[in-house]
């Protein structure tokens, strides 16, 4: 039985040189790898390009990157909360591919699986359709995508065991089990870290054979972007 685990964020990014690609999982905030994140950042790496479907909000998640400059490029499909990743992709500042958020789940779970293109309707006839080959599939047009691949995918789960087999909890699994398998070496940060056979196999989202390295995360902030209740009558 092969042990995954590492001590801390710190030392499973150890070796993320600049200018890499790195696959984020998370969905707004939900999801996202806080500790790593904040590993990279203290970390200082530059020119990184970050496949994600957002970028947090201005102070927290991928946006602390941002603010930091730490980030070359972003492929996203949502500019959403985050003031300063609008302010860079309009001033020029930050190169930006922005995909339909179907495409870009499907565009990384084609690099996981191995399949280096498919067709989809999705954008076509609009700017996402630019220099992408077109062709007709029973009289519908259909854009090619190409798959999208990383040299390191940082996960976020609920449980995980030494293993590195995953359990994500809720909306909390959005991109995180695509992303999982998308990289060279897929890093996995979790709320509970249990020793092998504690997990029933069933519910494993992630197979350990995706993920090179776990490590118990903490101090969990698990924000939430904008906080909606219900006012007293």
């Amino acid at each position: 039985m092969i042990n995954k685990v590492v001590e801390n964020a710190e030392v499973a990014v150890r070796d993320i040189p600049d200018n890499a690609v790195l696959m984020l999982g998370g969905f707004g905030l939900s999801g996202i790898p806080e500790n790593c994140i904040n590993a990279i950042l203290k970390k200082g790496i530059k020119g990184l390009t970050c496949i994600s479907n957002n970028a947090g909000v201005d102070d927290f998640g991928i946006g602390l990157l941002l603010k930091s400059r730490q980030v070359k490029k972003m492929i996203s499909s949502y500019v959403g909360e985050n003031a300063e990743f609008e302010r860079q992709l309009l001033s020029g500042e930050l190169e930006v591919e922005l995909i339909p958020q179907g495409t870009l789940a499907e565009r990384c779970r084609a690099g996981g699986a191995g399949i280096p293109a498919f067709f989809t309707p999705a954008g076509y006839g609009t700017e996402v359709a630019e220099g992408k080959e077109v062709r007709e599939f029973d009289g519908k047009k259909y854009l090619m995508e190409h798959w999208l691949k990383a040299d390191f995918s940082i996960v976020k789960a609920w449980k995980g065991d030494t293993s590195g087999n995953l359990i994500y909890r809720g909306t909390a699994r959005n991109f995180n089990p695509m992303m999982a398998a998308a990289g060279k070496i897929t890093i996995a940060e979790v709320e509970e870290l249990v020793s092998p056979g504690e997990l029933d196999p069933n519910h494993i989202h992630t197979p350990g054979i995706y993920v090179q390295r776990i490590f118990q995360g903490k101090n969990y902030e698990k924000r939430i972007e904008q906080k909606t209740i219900t006012k007293a009558s």
